[in-house]
């Protein structure tokens, strides 16, 4: 894991005080954390914690009911999810959300739409950056004109991240990535979320593996029924006796 200095550098995404409700349920209680450029935030917690709420949150396909929601200082509490993309909120799902009829190619190529619409300075030609993406992605031998069918469902996991990085995100969401994946796959969305890194994009990483979590993150929040109980880097999260308790029943340590 690199470290990371965040001394004298302005966030790309903050929330502060973030709060929402589903009925009687708390989804979110005051959520409050800063992402920067070059960072990979871990975002963990037992399920129904109200990890993708937040991220649901961040996207505005859910609209917070109190706190506010940055992006470079600026309050996107009340932009649609279209602006917010445009802008360079980028996400992936827990389950992949392509076009199941098409081939890999026009997958592919709603990245490259989306960066169009967000007319990024300096960006890396189009067709270089796919292809330095699409080999860290292990799918340098792969016929992009074959269905998208043809992928197993890991590969279209991964295919999913290449196509979110390809829209040139400022802020990339990943919706548990490594799910369902062998060690073989999820190597491949390590080398993804290195070239993010590289390109000071700034990642929030929503995962149940604690060994990839633990190995690649600089500094994690944990959730718990909506709240957040601790914050720090992984060694802290790693020791904290809430986190232990809350995330692992008590009976164990996060390490395992």
């Amino acid at each position: 894991m690199k470290n990371l200095s965040t001394a004298k550098k302005q966030p790309v995404l903050t929330l502060n005080m973030v709060s929402k409700r589903f009925g009687g349920v708390v989804a979110a209680d005051q959520i409050s954390f800063a992402l920067y450029g070059g960072e990979i935030f871990g975002l963990i917690g037992p399920n129904g914690a109200g990890k993708t709420t937040v991220i649901n949150l961040i996207t505005g396909i859910n609209t917070i009911d109190s706190g506010t929601i940055e992006l470079y200082g600026k309050n996107i509490n009340n932009f649609p999810t279209h602006t917010r993309a445009k802008m360079g909120i980028v996400r992936t799902f827990q389950h992949p959300r392509l076009l199941g009829r098409c081939d890999i190619k026009t997958n592919i190529a709603l990245g490259r739409d989306l960066a169009s619409k967000r007319r990024t300075p300096g960006a890396i030609k189009y067709q270089e950056r796919m292809g330095i993406l699409l080999d860290a992605a292990g799918f340098s031998g792969v016929n992009l004109s074959d269905s998208i069918e043809k992928l197993s469902y890991g590969q279209q996991k991964v295919l999913e991240v290449v196509r979110a990085l390809l829209s040139n995100p400022v802020v990339l969401l990943l919706d548990e990535p490594a799910a369902g994946l062998n060690r073989k796959e999820m190597g491949y969305v390590i080398n993804l979320v290195n070239i993010a890194i590289k390109e000071n994009i700034g990642v929030l990483l929503i995962e149940h593996s604690m060994d990839l979590v633990m190995s690649i993150c600089h500094r994690l929040t944990v959730l718990n029924f909506g709240h957040q109980i601790a914050s720090g880097v992984p060694a802290e999260i790693q020791e904290n006796p809430a986190v232990i308790s809350a995330y692992l029943g008590g009976g164990h340590n996060v390490k395992n």
